[in-house]
């Protein structure tokens, strides 16, 4: 069982997220602001953040943001917030959340979310892969596609190292959202086209061999001998 630091600023809402988990055997610490749970942060160890987007003092993708960006901070972390367009869930995971979970939710889903997480923190990747001239270090999560280094936000670092392990493979847009966001989102969503078009922008643009293929009425696929890309 992991422990768990959630910060929502609902004190009721606190508590009921607070009591479903620990009936699933957590340890939770709860803050009621994004500063109070960035204090927390510097002083405790934790297996997995839960955090309310709007909150006073730090919102949730603000202390997300700061997080990431201090350097060994890879906890997962879970946005759980009532804001779920699409546009929402690019600036959650753009902060560097793992997952985005929309309210109202059921404890069964977000304990099953939580396992996947903890469960990917356990698993050994390759230390390099490689596509062609593309090469993605699974330690330090930067990419780097001949001289050119690329920075890459957790999901694009987590979309980009599945493709790189299915190279030859092609992926549904729904393997994907499972595989990857570890979810089922309305069937709707572009948040997979979106991702798989900032991946592009950074691996594939600029460069005359594209890695990153459309096949039409199905999904995507690496594969650097595919042929040409097309949006």
């Amino acid at each position: 069982m992991a422990k768990i630091l959630l910060v929502e600023d609902e004190v009721n809402i606190a508590s009921f997220i607070e009591r479903g988990l620990q009936e699933f055997g957590h340890t939770v610490v709860v803050a009621h602001d994004g500063a109070s749970g960035w204090d927390l942060l510097q002083n405790e160890a934790f297996d997995l953040l839960v955090l309310d987007i709007i909150m006073p003092r730090m919102n949730g993708l603000d202390l997300c943001r700061q997080y990431r960006q201090k350097e060994g901070y890879q906890t997962p972390v879970i946005m759980l917030t009532a804001l779920g367009t699409t546009e929402d869930i690019v600036k959650g995971l753009d902060a560097g959340a793992d997952d985005y979970l929309v309210k109202p939710f059921s404890f069964q889903e977000l304990e099953a979310r939580i396992k996947a997480l903890l469960r990917r923190g356990k698993e050994s990747p390759a230390l390099q892969l490689t596509c062609n001239d593309l090469i993605l270090d699974c330690n330090t999560r930067r990419a780097q596609r001949g001289d050119i280094a690329i920075d890459l936000t957790v999901k694009e670092y987590r979309l980009l190292e599945y493709f790189m392990t299915h190279q030859g493979t092609v992926l549904s847009r729904l393997t994907l959202l499972k595989d990857v966001w570890d979810k089922n989102f309305d069937t709707n969503t572009n948040v997979v086209d979106v991702y798989v078009n900032y991946l592009r922008n950074k691996i594939d643009k600029d460069f005359d061999t594209k890695l990153i293929h459309t096949v039409v009425g199905v999904g995507y696929i690496m594969n650097e001998g595919w042929g040409e890309s097309r949006i």
